[in-house]
């Protein structure tokens, strides 16, 4: 596989497929880790106002000297903001920090069902694409209903974020973002515990492979099309992760792979039941 492939988004714009997150890294160490995995090629920021690394990943883009159009950033409006003036503000504000003129993707971060706003919120996030100031717009955990209330607007998510691993292979949304255009993202992409890493399996195909259970496993999200993002703040393993690229895997191997979900695989918060 080539390395920093890209998938076509609905919009006409494109994604590289391996990028690297920063969730749960302080404003100051995030600065530092980007900056490395930037030198070591990769072009793809996933980041979120809840992070509280914005302004860290910002200050990383700005000292790579990498021009602006070679890079993909993302980040994620939170659920205080939903609404449509507030999400207007609170994404200007995403920019500051970030010290860009424009993000590549911008996310609603949780459906909030209950709460309802998401609908409101989206007309925002359609203004805003409209100003040019996010290319593509998309959802992050959102529930089957949720995303079809959005697709029935007729301006459907480019992308959409959710939990995912081996052992939660998100089959079911993965076929309902596919069935209407919409690229599928996975956090927590090894799992949350180091689990699927240690599954036999896992273990198994990598030996095969001189490879790590971490690079298999990126490997495996790669090969049936997710849009992937591990995260870590130790050189090694930011390399280690993006060397995931050069693992190929056998279609059984994916299918192995797969095999392993759990119907309580899940190991983050159910977006129906998460409306804080």
């Amino acid at each position: 596989m080539p390395r920093n492939q890209t998938l076509q988004l609905n919009d006409g714009n494109t994604i590289p497929q391996l990028g690297f997150g920063v969730w749960k890294v302080d404003a100051d160490v995030a600065e530092d880790v980007v900056s490395q995995a930037l030198e070591i090629g990769y072009r793809h920021i996933d980041t979120a106002k809840i992070y509280g690394n914005e302004e860290g990943v910002g200050r990383a883009i700005a000292a790579s000297g990498i021009p602006r159009e070679e890079l993909f950033v993302t980040t994620k409006l939170w659920n205080d903001d939903q609404g449509y003036e507030s999400t207007l503000e609170a994404f200007d504000a995403s920019l500051e920090r970030l010290g860009l003129d424009y993000v590549d993707l911008y996310l609603i971060h949780w459906s909030q069902p209950e709460k309802g706003m998401y609908l409101e919120t989206w007309k925002a996030f359609q203004e805003i694409k409209a100003s040019g100031r996010a290319r593509s717009i998309g959802v992050s955990n959102f529930t089957p209903q949720a995303l079809q209330d959005v697709v029935d607007t007729g301006v459907v998510p480019a992308a959409h974020q959710i939990e995912l691993h081996p052992y939660f292979n998100q089959q079911a949304m993965r076929d309902m973002d596919a069935q209407h255009g919409i690229v599928t993202e996975a956090w927590s992409p090894l799992g949350q515990g180091k689990e699927d890493l240690q599954d036999e399996t896992v273990k198994s195909i990598a030996q095969a492979h001189g490879a790590t259970p971490a690079q298999v496993v990126i490997a495996w999200h790669l090969a049936i099309g997710n849009v992937v993002f591990p995260k870590s703040v130790t050189p090694e393993r930011i390399q280690e992760n993006w060397d995931a690229q050069d693992v190929t895997l056998s279609q059984d191997e994916v299918d192995q792979i797969s095999a392993l979900t759990r119907d309580d695989g899940r190991i983050g918060s159910d977006p129906a039941d998460f409306n804080d």
